[in-house]
């Protein structure tokens, strides 16, 4: 590579990196929905058709920011995941903990990819792989559990068993239908707690809320099949895991 070529190229990625940032100032100052490329190449000192050689459209800086948010998740689900013990159960906590963890220090990126839709935009494909990094952990932990000590399965009703059989064929094809099930169930649920907390809907209801969330996405453990390897783990409110 040329000492001009790499000049660009370095240059093209501190341009990107500062479009990304603006774009992230306006999400947090008036949300997705207002996001515009003019703005932000204002806001930059750039002329708008400069900007549109970086991101042709307000959909592919969009597109971009979300692919940023899932993988900045998914890398500290996935720390979080490493440094646990080796317990299943210990390992679901800690992913869940370091989702939460994440939502409450990027409050308006978590809004983006789990908050309301954008008007008129469609996520592609291509934020898929980066979407998935949470939920193929927890597959993972369940897969491992199941593979090893054994998962005390959920009870699964019968009309609910074809679909079961649909979503463990297209997830998960080594592990029952009632344990996938029940991982789609708790999968949207730690969303769902967090989006409560973080959104406002907890208020002057849940003051202890990190001992709340523990308990709570412990019986999303439980409900998928993980037994607490430890008293401490089953303790009521879900204890305090070593290292804390």
């Amino acid at each position: 590579m040329s000492t001009a070529h790499g000049a660009r190229a370095r240059a093209r990625i501190e341009v990107t990196a500062a479009i990304k940032d603006e774009a992230r100032r306006q999400l947090a100052a008036q949300g997705a929905a207002r996001l515009s490329l003019r703005a932000v190449a204002r806001e930059l000192g750039m002329v708008s058709s400069a900007l549109y050689r970086y991101f042709p459209s307000r959909d592919d800086l969009l597109t971009a920011l979300i692919i940023d948010a899932y993988d900045s998740l998914g890398e500290r689900a996935e720390a979080a995941h490493e440094s646990a013990a080796t317990d299943p159960f210990r390992r679901w906590i800690a992913v869940c903990e370091a989702v939460r963890g994440w939502a409450l220090d990027h409050p308006h990126e978590y809004a983006l990819i789990y908050g309301s839709p954008v008007p008129g935009y469609t996520a592609p494909d291509t934020t898929v792989p980066s979407a998935a990094r949470v939920g193929l952990l927890l597959l993972g932990i369940a897969r491992d559990a199941h593979h090893g000590s054994g998962l005390a399965g959920p009870a699964l009703p019968s009309e609910l068993r074809p679909e079961a059989e649909r979503m463990a064929a297209d997830l998960a094809p080594d592990l029952p239908p009632e344990v996938v099930s029940a991982l789609v169930a708790a999968w949207a649920q730690l969303y769902g707690l967090v989006g409560f907390e973080l959104f406002g809907q907890f208020h002057r209801v849940v003051e202890d809320r990190a001992r709340f969330f523990r308990h709570a996405v412990g019986q999303l453990a439980r409900g998928v099949g993980l037994v607490p390897g430890s008293a401490e783990d089953a303790a009521p409110g879900g204890g305090v895991l070593p290292g804390e």
